[in-house]
């Protein structure tokens, strides 16, 4: 997947777990914490997995903390999806 491509998944996958927030207003380096509470950043994960097959372990939580860094940290993980 192209870095476009992974911003347009997760712009959805947030979209849809928390549909009350403007997604696309976000900035690529701001918190997405401010945004997600703990059970949905959760259900980001789990929904990556299901969609990609992508596992995120607890370890990596950190790496998903803005957009950028989602990206830069998906990237790698999706290029041979």
């Amino acid at each position: 997947m192209t870095r476009d491509q992974i911003h347009a998944a997760l712009i959805e996958i947030v979209s849809d777990i928390a549909p009350d927030e403007d997604w696309t207003a976000l900035t690529m380096d701001e918190p997405l914490k401010g945004r997600l509470d703990s059970m949905d950043f959760l259900d980001v994960v789990m929904e990556l997995r299901k969609r990609y097959g992508v596992e995120v372990k607890e370890a990596d939580y950190g790496k998903l903390g803005t957009m950028q860094s989602c990206i830069d940290f998906l990237e790698s993980m999706l290029a041979d999806k």
